[in-house]
């Protein structure tokens, strides 16, 4: 297996025509917030803007008619495939009716951008034709930063005519999602290739030169936002040694303006405590009434920040004090996800390390300190490390573990329900979507079962290659990436 770190971190989006009141997250214009409507919690009818769909990252959705079963050689419910690299670790987003992808070069779209490249791609929604791309060169530093053939692991952000994203190379990156068909939008009006298939940069903020951050193996992290400021994780880590720490001073997660680009406000809590790198991603959300920026870090502890200051409100330690690292003690490569006032993580390691001893947690995130004894709600051990996002819906959590079971517990108590064993690794999440869980693995299976306190498998599809991303619905259909290949999949292919 190549070594990869992920943000894994997964999905959900709100829109539809009905009365609906948003919550004052700032981001009314990508419909990626919580929505409150008649009837319904998350609709989940229309875009996915972001990992997680929304801000709180809590993969669920509404979303009627989608496929239950399909077949990627007879085309069986296939809308549409388009061909990416060879390797490809990002998240499908969907939005303004476009998909985007990260993957790498191996797929040489322009011979004038050759070789081993970080890259991100977009596709036109209801056909997959190939519109645009943004590409990186890898870091002469080469694999303590920037590991070979591992491309854009980040997911975008899309939000309006603007998408923001982390590439290979540790720069935050501001694109105008239309390319150059709508002209240079600048203040970047410099860009060496401004083709009709070429990105339209419009900022972008270098996080190893401005904060001073050191990639471990890759940067990855996805994007979320709340008013004008964008939050993301700097990746910073170790060396290639595994002990020595190049940059100890720099930020573990930062706040930057979405409109200059520039630096509203960072932190770190870490300091030269990281176990070995940072590749979660952080998730927004109001909790008690307070709206908040979570956190997961490369020492094991999950942290919460007042949005707008940077504040430290809260932070919890994901390991038993008597965990020794790295056999028993853990960092975090999930997502946090916010809900009901609590955020829902796993821990676990990088996915070269093998499996372990992992731990699940819902944390009361309106508590203020060192909350690691007084916010714990529960705790359940018997899962194995972890680099999945949960979802919860219905009062049931659904979490993957690397082993490659799922497990089904009770969002409340954290009561195990029933585990299902898909006998291959793990490195996406498990999607909700009307009902049902989608999950994919390493073989390249998808299983899709009953949401239930009851285990019923409904279907089982292989892929065709390794799936390491999470299934996304938007706009009455299936998203699915495997290793080198995006599946648009629908109903009769609709």
């Amino acid at each position: 297996m190549k070594k990869i770190y992920l943000a894994l971190a997964l999905v959900l989006i709100a829109a539809g025509a009905f009365r609906l009141k948003a919550e004052a997250t700032g981001m009314g214009e990508a419909r990626g917030f919580r929505l409150e409507a008649e009837g319904m919690g998350d609709p989940g009818t229309g875009d996915w803007p972001m990992w997680g769909g929304t801000a709180d990252r809590n993969m669920v959705s509404n979303m009627k008619g989608l496929p239950l079963d399909w077949d990627v050689k007879t085309k069986k419910n296939v809308k549409w495939v388009a061909d990416l690299g060879s390797q490809t670790y990002g998240n499908v987003v969907v939005a303004g009716g476009m998909v985007f992808v990260g993957t790498n070069n191996e797929g040489l779209r322009d011979p004038k951008q050759p070789g081993d490249r970080g890259v991100l791609m977009a596709f036109k929604e209801d056909t997959g034709e190939f519109l645009w791309q943004h590409t990186h060169e890898k870091l002469t530093s080469g694999r303590a930063n920037d590991w070979p053939y591992q491309g854009v692991a980040s997911s975008p952000l899309v939000e309006g005519n603007k998408l923001y994203y982390v590439s290979n190379r540790g720069v935050l990156w501001c694109l105008d999602i239309k390319g150059f068909s709508d002209g240079n939008q600048g203040p970047i009006t410099d860009e060496k290739l401004t083709g009709p298939k070429d990105a339209d940069a419009i900022w972008s903020f270098d996080m190893m030169d401005q904060v001073g951050s050191y990639p471990h193996n890759l940067s990855n992290s996805s994007p979320v936002s709340f008013g004008k400021l964008i939050f993301v994780s700097t990746s910073n880590g170790q060396d290639e040694s595994h002990v020595h720490i190049p940059s100890p001073k720099a930020p573990a997660i930062i706040a930057v303006d979405k409109v200059t680009g520039e630096l509203a406000w960072e932190d770190n809590s870490v300091g030269d405590k990281i176990l070995h790198g940072q590749w979660s991603t952080p998730s927004v959300g109001k909790i008690g009434g307070v709206d908040q920026v979570v956190s997961a870090q490369g020492d094991g502890w999950v942290r919460g920040y007042e949005v707008l200051t940077g504040k430290k409100l809260w932070e919890f330690d994901t390991n038993p004090k008597d965990s020794v690292w790295p056999k028993t003690r853990n960092e975090v490569i999930a997502t946090p996800v916010i809900y009901d006032d609590k955020v829902y993580i796993a821990n676990g390691q990088d996915p070269e390390h093998g499996e372990g001893v992992g731990h699940m947690y819902a944390i009361d995130a309106t508590k203020r300190g060192d909350i690691t004894q007084t916010g714990l709600v529960w705790h359940y051990d018997k899962i194995r490390r972890s680099i999945s996002t949960p979802s919860i819906a219905d009062g049931l959590v659904y979490i993957p573990d690397f082993s490659g079971f799922l497990h089904c517990l009770d969002a409340k108590t954290g009561q195990v329900y029933w585990t299902h064993d898909v006998f291959a690794a793990v490195w996406g999440s498990a999607m909700v979507i009307d009902g049902k869980v989608y999950l994919g693995d390493e073989d390249g299976d998808v299983v899709v079962l009953e949401a239930s306190k009851t285990k019923k498998v409904i279907s089982e599809m292989n892929m065709g290659s390794a799936v390491y991303a999470t299934a996304v619905p938007a706009n009455g259909r299936l998203f699915l990436n495997n290793r080198n290949q995006m599946h648009a999949l629908s109903i009769d292919g609709k």
